[in-house]
């Protein structure tokens, strides 16, 4: 039964522009009433406003299913996502996507689902599903919290009018959904067709130029800060000219950064950079809800009461957290019990021996096509450099910092692929994780040949974790069983365990920020320049597979 109370704070509209102390009247769950009690804020009330939404995420990266994503989510302030299932669509199609529908349903947060656009991602990788137009139009059918055509990561094809994009674009706007867009470094003219196309949204702007051309495109821009991506400081200082088309993301978020933060860390930064506090919470509250017709309350009479009370409007700090007139976060502490999580997978797996990774050296003094990462970027740049040769072998020269990448396919037993990367700082032993964008299959790095087949083998026996492993027998695995993708445990567990493989990977000499969720992105095809699937090293500039070494 929906709650009745009153609260009383200084109460933050975003539609008037104004703050103002109001007795709060929910009945049955709704704002019932704003009953005015003086003119100016009260500097001894807290501040009430409506929540916040991530405008883009994937809630599978949190490595939490969704119901244990939202009991972490809402002690931040966080109300409601708009979540991109593509993950878990690549690996169980629209079974996957249902999964997530369900075991959302079960606890009091709004999540508004998109239909995954491009699974699988490109051509050139093994996927385990896909999801055709047909069944894009069943789940718009189907499933009213499918809210949007989820990112149309398929740039060229857009801007080409391929067929088969087109029809999906075409059905979103028949079923009066938007379209999200996923278009990293598109400029100019591009960005005007690509926008022109139907496409909605980008939340890939790394630069505030391109930003910048979306915009006056039409596009609404997201200003995404998660574990690997992080362009706030690129983007940030355009929201005072277009708050009204900007909103915030995480797009990407590991449990451990989730327990300690969310969008309400963005509005934070925002204001402490002397940013207006009604635009800043115009971009993180209301502009998500509007654009995704989200069914999400803004502190309206009439309005679901859904909102938060916060202690100033300089630190955020979320003193309550309400949907639907319901507690759900008081002072940090989650109020929505855990509830029983399914298991579906699949995963096949089969044994690797370190003989499996070794790479003849097609000549005496080979060239290596080496990529190379960035912390806080998903892109990458492209090497060429004399390779080190052992024993008729290339191998690693961990000295430098060109180590041994690997993508093991999860669907069905098949050589892996090999190649080189730079940027990871690794200096002994190996990472692997069934955590692989976008088809996610098993991605490792390793500096010795013996390492990376230990690491994959132990993700191959759990069929899918995160795997960190030494050369003086340190081993530690957190088992992924939901799709490979998720565990099943208590989010607040799952934060740390995966805080211990991150330490585990930082001891062993990773120099990134977020070495798992970095490693993640490197089998992800549509972002420039070199990246691995189980198929190959693929330029992603030339569209084609090259060789890794020549």
């Amino acid at each position: 039964m929906a709650s009745s109370f009153t609260r009383t704070a200084n109460v933050v509209d975003l539609f008037a522009n104004t703050i103002y102390p109001a007795i709060i009247h929910v009945v049955a769950g709704r704002i019932n009433r704003l009953e005015p009690t003086g003119a100016a804020p009260n500097p001894a009330l807290p501040y009430a406003l409506p929540g916040f939404v991530d405008a883009h995420v994937h809630v599978e990266s949190s490595l939490l299913v969704p119901s244990e994503f939202a009991r972490l989510a809402v002690t931040h302030g966080t109300v409601a996502t708009v979540s991109d299932p593509h993950e878990i669509g690549n690996v169980l199609g629209v079974g996957g996507v249902e999964y997530m529908l369900e075991n959302g349903r079960q606890v009091p947060f709004k999540f508004c689902f998109g239909a995954p656009s491009c699974v699988p991602a490109t051509p050139f990788e093994t996927a385990g599903a896909i999801i055709s137009a047909a069944d894009i139009e069943q789940l718009f059918q189907q499933y009213p919290e499918i809210g949007y055509l989820a990112e149309m990561m398929n740039w060229p094809g857009v801007l080409n009018r391929d067929a088969d994009v087109m029809e999906k674009i075409r059905l979103a706007q028949q079923y009066n959904r938007p379209v999200d867009g996923h278009a990293p470094g598109l400029t100019g003219p591009d960005a005007l067709h690509y926008a022109q196309a139907g496409i909605s949204t980008d939340h890939e702007c790394f630069m505030a130029g391109e930003a910048l051309d979306k915009l006056q495109a039409g596009m609404k821009v997201l200003i995404r800060e998660g574990s690997a991506a992080r362009n706030f400081e690129a983007l940030i200082d355009l929201l005072p000219e277009h708050y009204e088309n900007m909103m915030f993301c995480s797009d990407d978020k590991h449990p451990d950064t989730l327990v300690l933060g969310h969008i309400n860390q963005l509005v934070q930064r925002a204001v402490a950079r002397g940013q207006d506090v009604l635009k800043v919470l115009r971009v993180a509250c209301r502009n998500p809800v509007e654009h995704y017709r989200l069914p999400v309350g803004l502190l309206r009479e009439g309005d679901a009461a859904d909102f938060i009370v916060v202690d100033n409007l300089q630190d955020f700090t979320v003193q309550q957290t309400y949907l639907n007139g319901e507690l759900v976060a008081e002072n940090g502490r989650t109020l929505i019990p855990a509830v029983p999580v399914e298991v579906i997978n699949n995963f096949v797996a089969h044994p690797v021996q370190a003989q499996d990774f070794r790479l003849p050296a097609p000549t005496p003094q080979p060239t290596l096509r080496v990529m190379e990462c960035f912390d806080g970027q998903l892109i990458t740049a492209r090497h060429d450099v004399p390779a080190r040769v052992e024993n008729g072998l290339v191998v690693p020269d961990v000295t430098q910092d060109i180590l041994k990448l690997t993508v093991v396919n999860r669907y069905a037993a098949a050589p892996p692929a090999v190649a080189f990367i730079k940027g990871f700082g690794l200096k002994r032993g190996a990472l692997a994780s069934s955590v692989g964008h976008d088809s996610h299959n098993i991605t490792a790095i390793g500096c010795d040949d013996e390492s990376l087949a230990r690491a994959v083998q132990l993700v191959m026996e759990a069929k899918g974790g995160l795997a960190a492993v030494g050369p003086d027998g340190q081993e530690l695995l957190l088992p992924l069983p939901v799709a490979g993708l998720m565990s099943d445990q208590d989010g607040y567990a799952v934060a740390a365990a995966y805080a211990a493989v991150d330490a585990l990977a930082k001891e062993l000499g990773s120099t990134l920020q977020a070495p798992f969720m970095t490693l993640s992105f490197m089998a992800l095809l549509v972002i420039p320049s070199l990246k691995l699937s189980d198929k190959g090293l693929f330029d992603g500039e030339a569209f084609q597979f090259v060789e890794a070494v020549v």
